[in-house]
């Protein structure tokens, strides 16, 4: 193979993982009542389905999204104790 081709091929790789910084749990927070028809993450507060993709509705408050830590009430989401407190009330 051609050296140079090879070399640019290694840089390439390179710079590409350089540029996708790691993303940790810590990072993240569940956020509730902003995922869409079928947009949620896991299992909601309900108990009725423990799956990615099964919401039904668009922002039911039990169901969550990760989004970046510190962003969810500005997304017009609410945190899980929020969002647990609303759903015992409901019942």
């Amino acid at each position: 193979m051609n050296k140079k081709l090879i070399a640019s091929a290694a840089l390439a790789a390179a710079l590409s993982s350089a540029m996708v910084a790691p993303v940790s749990a810590a990072d993240k927070e569940k956020c509730y009542g902003i995922a869409g028809i079928g947009q949620n993450d896991c299992g909601n507060l309900a108990g009725t389905h423990s799956c990615a993709g099964q919401s039904t509705v668009d922002k039911d408050p039990g169901e969550w999204k990760l989004v970046d830590k510190g962003t969810c009430e500005s997304l017009g989401g609410m945190l899980k104790a929020e969002a647990k407190a609303r759903y015992e009330a409901s019942k």
